[in-house]
């Protein structure tokens, strides 16, 4: 690893990414709201796109900013297909709340 190849130290990007994971998987779990925790998934998302990238960056190899944009794409995906499903739930149960999910079932 070459550590001149970061103006930073490349612990303070594993934990501003681990601060960014747990504050996206604590939004997952307590909120109840899909919005929210569509939002708290794409933050779990780029924490990994930030290590990808840091650890692209310090081993001076282009396969992180590749994951990167993989990642970023499926991000977008799971995105409009879940406000997609978010929309089509509140048009039948005018309530989007996660815990009556049960009202999906035929």
């Amino acid at each position: 690893m070459n550590e001149a190849a970061l103006p930073v130290a490349i612990v303070n990007y594993i934990a501003l990414s681990a601060v960014i994971l747990f504050i996206g998987a604590a939004g997952v779990m307590l909120r109840r709201n899909p919005l929210i925790m569509l939002m708290s998934i794409e933050l779990m998302w780029n924490a990994a796109n930030l290590l990808f990238l840091a650890f692209a960056r310090a081993w001076l190899n282009n396969a992180g900013h590749i994951f990167a944009f993989i990642v970023i794409t499926v991000a977008a995906a799971e995105a409009a297909i879940g406000l997609a499903i978010v929309v089509v739930v509140f048009r039948s149960a005018q309530t989007v709340d996660v815990d009556e999910v049960a009202s999906l079932k035929g």
